[in-house]
């Protein structure tokens, strides 16, 4: 059976390898890519989407430009992680695979009513605006969507853009109330996890070895935002954050989390964006995700190097 996906995504060198992770796998049946203002502007996402298209060969998927800002905020970007491009580190060309017309929101809204109830999965690697923006539009479909595996938050590992948030939740923190109240069933992969996954050198001269474009293309990309990660933890290489989510659908054994109640903090200047998980469940606030606390980094590297082998 292969699952059926929407990629809502903010290209990013990390996104760029879960895009191609999932046009790389069988299992998963990408059905559009909707693109969002985060790491870099929205004519920079939407852009960068359809570049790691081509570069994959999949040149079959529909992409869609969605929200260009948050629901409520000023866009915050990440430029001074992933580059001016979003994919600094490798030179690639224009794409030739043309944008689509509709509105990534208006795609969400209309692919999850023209599919049966629960054979959706939506998978955010940034900032969550879109999807909030459909289940805003169409109430009628939150309780169609299957699942959302999302990339976003943290609790041990707290926060990267600020001292208490993780990058995607605090770009849009009114999008993510927004998603983790919609009842719909959630998985959150977090900075907890992702930082066990890291670019190591042996790991990144696996892809590099691979010896294709897409191998050279994630060895330069992750190399690239490394420098900045590498600088910061002192860690041995970088997180891999957005691949967990297309690793989690294809082999969720890779992963263990605890099933708990997860709040954003959207009001407070000091906190705003904290992804406020009941790790411990000393609250009896009902549980609202799957929060993901730990990962097996090396058959996850050995997932992503294999499939990526196949473009």
């Amino acid at each position: 059976m292969t699952r059926k996906i929407i990629i809502d995504t903010d290209p990013g060198q990390d996104d760029a390898v879960a895009i191609l992770l999932a046009l790389a796998s069988p299992e998963l049946e990408v059905l559009g890519i909707t693109a969002v203002a985060g790491n870099v502007p929205l004519p920079l996402t939407q852009k960068n989407a359809r570049i790691i298209c081509e570069l994959s060969g999949v040149i079959d998927v529909p992409v869609f430009a969605g929200c260009d800002a948050p629901l409520a905020r000023k866009l915050v970007t990440a430029e001074h992680v992933h580059g001016k491009t979003g994919l600094d580190g490798i030179d690639l060309p224009e794409p030739e695979i043309p944008l689509q017309d509709q509105h990534a929101v208006d795609f969400i809204v209309e692919t999850l009513r023209q599919h049966p109830a629960n054979t959706v999965t939506l998978c955010p690697l940034g900032p969550l605006t879109n999807i909030a923006a459909a289940f805003n539009k169409a109430p009628d479909i939150v309780e169609k969507v299957q699942q959302i595996v999302l990339m976003g938050g943290a609790y041990f590992q707290v926060g990267n853009i600020t001292p208490a948030a993780e990058f995607n939740i605090y770009v849009d923190p009114e999008a993510a109330e927004i998603v983790f109240k919609s009842k719909v069933d959630l998985v959150v992969m977090p900075l907890d996890v992702t930082h066990k996954a890291l670019t190591t050198q042996p790991r990144v001269d696996a892809f590099r070895a691979l010896g294709t474009r897409v191998g050279m293309a994630v060895a330069s990309w992750t190399a690239f935002f490394e420098r900045f990660d590498v600088a910061k933890y002192g860690s041995a290489g970088a997180p891999l954050h957005d691949p967990t989510v297309i690793a989690y659908l294809i082999d969720p054994k890779l992963f263990s989390g605890r099933h708990i109640n997860v709040e954003i903090e959207v009001q407070s200047d000091l906190t705003r964006g904290m992804t406020v998980a009941d790790w411990w469940r000393v609250t009896d606030r009902p549980a609202n995700a799957l929060f993901i606390g730990d990962i097996h980094a090396d058959g996850f590297f050995a997932l992503l190097t294999d499939r990526l082998s196949r473009l």
